[in-house]
């Protein structure tokens, strides 16, 4: 493995340039994007391509969430509904309903060849929740997620998918969306344990987790990325030894250029960058500033390999029809 990142491609096939660039970048993996999925077959040649760039089985990363985020979609793949509105609709049956729907969205994305799924949100969703969050979010209470959240990772690991924890520490209380600008958050740090933490505490056994772009005035001046504080936080208090990227460093929370904002996250202690725009001259600079992966991250990132087994034979029909009967008969939000 070479620089510490996660890149995105620009289309629906890998040019000459893309490919040479990952040859030599090496990053540790690839993620997907709409602008990537055409058919089923188009996918699987590019996961092949993307991996034989740098010549290993490299992960392949995707954000398949449901609802609004969900890259691949019907009529090729099956159509998900926002998590929240599923977590209403199954009732007291929702973390069977999830644990049925990741294990089904994992053998989507296996097919295809992609091995790492962007979920759980393991963000609790509250009144004042940005609307780019809102109904994703797996429930309105820290003992709703965690239920829900362990129900999604459970099922996508029986799946050979791996799930990735995120927005570590917890963006359900962000107004404003970190695509666009940095959300300010200002609760208490006791506070903040009692609820925002209390899902990614639950579930810090899991191997992969993904930081929140939020600026915590309770426990530091710079957003949780790129804030030494707020990282060792993660590692000592929530508990949460995984591989932890950082959310895509494109997004205008952060400021400064592409090496700025790579080399503050690194040194903060992720041990990965993700940037998912698929822009050649900004991947070029990340990978100036990335520094190839410590031997801390790289025994993480093993580790968390070792957790991508290959999923059992299961009856999906059954299991299809099962959860269609657990969604039966909700109203919509």
């Amino acid at each position: 493995m070479g620089v510490a990142a996660i890149f995105g491609c620009e289309g629906t096939e890998l040019s000459a340039r893309e490919r040479d660039f990952f040859r030599e970048a090496d990053p540790w993996g690839f993620i997907l994007f709409s602008r990537n999925i055409d058919t089923p077959e188009q996918v699987a040649r590019l996961t092949d391509a993307l991996r034989g760039a740098v010549g290993r089985d490299a992960p392949v990363l995707i954000d398949q969430e449901g609802g609004r985020v969900q890259r691949m979609r019907g009529p090729q793949w099956r159509e998900w509904l926002p998590p929240l509105e599923q977590a209403k609709r199954a009732g007291d049956a929702a973390p069977r309903s999830f644990w049925l729907r990741s294990r089904i969205m994992a053998e989507e994305l296996r097919a295809v060849g992609i091995d790492v799924n962007c979920a759980p949100t393991c963000d609790i969703a509250g009144l004042l929740t940005h609307p780019f969050l809102q109904n994703r979010c797996l429930g309105k209470d820290a003992a709703t997620v965690i239920a829900n959240a362990r129900a999604t990772a459970d099922g996508l690991l029986a799946g050979g998918v791996l799930p990735v924890i995120k927005h570590i520490p917890g963006h359900g209380r962000a107004i404003s969306d970190s695509h666009k600008d940095l959300p300010v958050v200002e609760a208490s740090k006791a506070d903040l344990i009692a609820t925002d933490f209390a899902p990614f505490k639950a579930l810090a056994d899991l191997p992969l987790g993904m930081t929140a772009h939020i600026r915590f005035t309770a426990l530091d001046d710079a957003p949780a990325t790129q804030s030494a504080k707020i990282i060792k936080m993660i590692r000592e208090e929530i508990g949460f030894d995984g591989l932890l990227m950082s959310d895509d460093i494109g997004m205008e929370a952060l400021a400064g250029g592409f090496g700025t904002r790579t080399a503050a996250a690194l040194a903060a202690g992720c041990d990965l960058v993700l940037h998912c725009k698929g822009d050649m001259p900004a991947m070029e600079e990340v990978a100036m500033a990335a520094r190839a992966m410590s031997e801390a991250a790289k025994a993480r990132a093993e580790a968390a390999l070792d957790r991508r087994l290959p999923p059992e034979t299961v009856d999906m029909a059954a299991l299809d029809a099962e959860l269609e009967a657990l969604l039966s008969g909700g109203m919509d939000e």
